[in-house]
């Protein structure tokens, strides 16, 4: 027997409630919420505050089933990073067979965070050429979602047709592997948005035709540059989704992308009340420098003199080198959270305090929850966070695709 809470979500639709909302209105935690979306039971004190917020009865919210009934639709991840994606795909309601991560303190986190995980710690061209089907017990056009996002590599062509070898010794040969060797019947591939004018066009051009050559149906209504504020992310960070339908199912799955949220999060929503992280400092002349840049400001709002001593060589360059001496404003959402917290043309100074941000309150800003922990040195912390999708975003895409899915339940 299993519990089922397709009665909740109808709840929460009929409320026009996300189920971020949910969790907010009901004060329970993320992993309260990840166990609802994964159709797992939770404690009778979480199921009576829920029933409290939404005023209902137990009855009105959930079922007890038959296992079959409420499967979950099942999801594998390549370049799992430190889980943003994971972490959404599952909250939408998604299990998670297998996460594959090279580097090793991302995938210690995922590790941490998700001992229920399979967590493989590996490089993917090992695992790309095995008996996919064996290895994660599964049989082929079976697996719900493929999702993950390759580095943006250039291809070497071969010729005139764009094909799975022009891509042979790039991470994304291996991504194309999986799609050929698992047939799932649905993909989420995301990455920078500059994947798109990539070597002139045609990096991008040759993984459309690779996924058009695997059995896979892209239109131009599966192709969005997605900006992660407009999904309830305090972060302006934009990435290019693509959506794959595997060709037998086209008729059959009905896939549209979310419509942005009414508000979009500034950070006073996040960075008020955040907890105390490691980071990283300025030194005593850059912290003196900032201490002069207004929130909201950047190098143009300090004396020339001192912008001109702080800068350098760059003071000579064109353009308006916005980034030098940026501090945020608690007005604003985060810029684009980077890998390294206190690079010079990127700086994102602290709204409040001269510093950069902490690794919790870079993590606030891609919506990692505050109990998701990080592990390696405070610099690879600081990389895992920059890496991540935003978990919001994530979730947002992959309830759409969870929706596409069921279209198939219902014949559809």
């Amino acid at each position: 027997m299993a519990v089922c809470y397709e009665k909740l979500w109808d709840i929460l639709d009929k409320k026009n409630m996300k189920r971020t909302d949910l969790k907010e209105a009901a004060g329970i935690s993320f992993n309260v919420l990840a166990r609802l979306g994964k159709e797992e039971t939770v404690s009778l004190e979480s199921i009576e505050k829920i029933c409290t917020a939404l005023d209902c009865n137990i009855g009105e919210m959930m079922d007890v089933v038959t296992d079959n009934h409420c499967r979950k639709p099942t999801t594998i991840e390549l370049f799992a990073g430190a889980g943003g994606l994971a972490l959404g795909v599952e909250e939408a309601g998604f299990e998670t067979l297998g996460l594959i991560e090279f580097d090793k303190d991302a995938a210690d986190t995922l590790k941490l965070n998700r001992p229920n995980w399979r967590v493989i710690h590996d490089d993917i061209a090992n695992i790309s050429k095995l008996d996919l089907e064996e290895y994660f017990s599964i049989k082929k056009g079976e697996l719900d979602l493929l999702s993950g996002g390759a580095p943006c590599q250039s291809f070497s062509y071969a010729g005139n047709r764009l094909g799975l070898e022009d891509a042979r010794g790039t991470l994304f040969y291996h991504y194309a592997k999986f799609l050929n060797k698992l047939q799932p019947k649905m993909f989420l591939f995301e990455n920078v948005k500059g994947l798109r004018s990539h070597d002139k066009g045609r990096t991008y051009k040759t993984i459309l035709s690779i996924f058009e050559q695997e059995g896979y149906t892209i239109t131009e209504n599966q192709i969005r540059v997605l900006n992660a504020w407009d999904y309830g992310v305090p972060q302006k960070r934009e990435r290019l989704i693509t959506i794959g339908i595997r060709n037998d199912l086209v008729n059959k799955i009905h896939f549209e992308f979310p419509q942005p949220h009414d508000y979009k999060p500034v950070l006073k929503d996040i960075l008020l009340d955040c907890p105390e992280s490691p980071g990283v400092s300025y030194s005593e002349y850059k912290k003196s420098i900032f201490e002069l840049v207004p929130p909201g400001g950047y190098w143009r709002d300090i004396p020339e003199d001192k912008a001109k001593e702080y800068m350098k060589s760059c003071w000579d360059m064109e353009g308006g080198r916005t980034g030098i001496l940026r501090r945020l404003s608690l007005e604003e959402p985060s810029l684009t959270v980077l890998t390294s917290p206190s690079q010079k043309q990127t700086d994102r100074c602290h709204p409040l305090e001269a510093r950069p941000f902490t690794v919790r309150e870079n993590a606030r800003c891609q919506t990692f929850p505050d109990e998701w922990e990080f592990c390696g040195s405070i610099s690879q912390q600081y990389k895992q966070v920059g890496n991540a999708v935003p978990v919001n975003l994530a979730y947002e895409i992959a309830l759409k695709i969870k929706e596409g899915l069921e279209c198939l339940k219902c014949g559809h």
